[in-house]
């Protein structure tokens, strides 16, 4: 006959309510201490970023809307003046007005072009022909080139004595320009420049291209559809979030543009070209023999700033209309 084994004084059956509760409380404690052990390591891991983000932008913003109230040079200490920074830049300052032209001037010009070339480039290379891998890399070659060298070459280029671009137009007895010596061609040319680093752009739109389910189109031309037909009826509905996307990239990027201006007319002829951040830029860092005025320059940062925001809460808050989502 098999014999029952027998339990020793103290034990507790792993069925008795006791020996369940004892565990429960176990593996209670157990759980408890490891999920503090996996918060405190999160804390770790995302601590080098909250100091990074903290030091390089926290306390700047912090610092610089700070000295927007003041009157600072860089040299002596701040000296607080309210609101008076503000109340000249709208006022009394002749430069900051034309500036605030320029700068709309240069977006009406630039995001429009950009957008509608680097879809139309992404849409070429979207196509399947011998090359289109060269002519990709051709395209977005220019974003990977040195800035400055290349808005210098194009100095020499837009130069209207011996410029290659008037002597091209000279050749083919095509009327020449000043282009960057004319008020009227100045922000013209320099968009022409910004425009030169449209790959980056493409390369977006290239990757939204592709990722449009073929089978729309192979249903479009089933039913009939022309090609620019499917174009506004699929292809940009499908990639009006990137699109959107864009059009708030290339709308901040505009609004900061700041090489191509110094390097090509220094702000000139006259203020034609003198954008907000070329004018806060000569404030904060003018010439030899004048003062900084990094005080006055930093209520420019933030003017400059609200833009901006403003320019991107409304876009977002107006996309719902021409943007295509699932839930519509």
């Amino acid at each position: 006959m098999n014999s029952v084994p027998e339990r020793s004084e103290g034990s507790i059956s792993a069925s008795s309510p006791g020996g369940a509760a004892t565990r429960t409380r176990r593996s209670r404690g157990g759980m408890s201490r490891n999920a503090g052990s996996d918060v405190k390591a999160a804390y770790l891991f995302i601590a080098p970023a909250v100091i990074g983000f903290g030091v390089f932008v926290g306390y700047p913003l912090i610092r610089s809307f700070y000295l927007a109230l003041t009157k600072y040079n860089g040299l002596t200490d701040p000296v607080f003046v309210g609101l008076g920074n503000f109340r000249r830049l709208f006022t009394t300052d002749p430069a900051f007005w034309p500036a605030l032209r320029a700068t709309g001037y240069l977006v009406l010009l630039y995001v429009p072009l950009s957008l509608v070339l680097g879809l139309a480039l992404a849409m070429f290379c979207n196509q399947r022909f011998a090359g289109v891998r060269v002519v990709r890399t051709l395209a977005y070659l220019p974003v990977v080139l040195p800035a400055v060298a290349t808005i210098t070459l194009w100095k020499f280029m837009l130069d209207p004595q011996v410029g290659l671009l008037n002597t091209i137009l000279d050749r083919l007895g095509l009327p020449t320009s000043l282009w960057l010596q004319s008020p009227k061609m100045a922000m013209p040319s320099v968009v022409l420049v910004m425009l030169w680093g449209v790959g980056g752009t493409m390369i977006i739109f290239l990757a939204a291209l592709q990722s449009v389910p073929t089978e729309l189109y192979e249903a479009a031309k089933v039913d009939g559809a022309g090609p620019w037909s499917m174009f506004f009826r699929i292809t940009m509905p499908m990639i009006s979030p990137i699109m959107l996307l864009q059009v708030i990239l290339q709308t901040t990027a505009a609004l900061q543009t700041f090489n191509q201006p110094k390097i090509l007319t220094n702000g000139g002829p006259g203020f034609s070209t003198n954008v907000l951040m070329l004018s806060i830029y000569n404030n904060g860092f003018p010439t030899l023999g004048r003062i900084p005025q990094l005080g006055y320059a930093s209520a420019q940062v933030w003017v400059l700033f609200v833009i901006i925001i403003a320019v991107i809460a409304l876009t977002a808050k107006f996309s719902s209309l021409w943007t295509y989502s699932d839930n519509n």
